[in-house]
């Protein structure tokens, strides 16, 4: 199917290289998928971590529920390979102490 660019308001078809370019961009924004989808699981995991950080001090000792919780946020992001795993990821629930 072909497609189309407005130029001046008028709809012209692509030529067979400006189709190609735009080929070619799909692809690559295709390919890139699972990057971006780790990058913002990494990005949530990392805010939640952060969230917790205090808790994690010399001067305090981590509950048993507290540290399995943070632990299962690092590894959250392992073994991970395709973007519908990466959809897939339920978040721990945060333990109340």
């Amino acid at each position: 199917m072909p497609r189309y660019k407005l130029v001046n308001g008028i709809s012209i078809q692509l030529t067979a290289e400006e189709e190609a370019l735009r080929d070619a961009e799909e692809q690559a924004w295709a390919d890139g998928a699972f990057d971006r989808a780790m990058a913002d699981l990494r990005q949530r995991r990392n805010s939640l971590l952060s969230q917790t950080d205090y808790l994690a001090l010399s001067d305090n000792t981590l509950s048993s529920d507290m540290s399995t919780y943070r632990q299962a946020l690092r590894d959250i992001t392992n073994g991970l390979t395709t973007v519908e795993e990466v959809n897939a990821v339920i978040i721990p629930n945060k333990p109340t102490t």
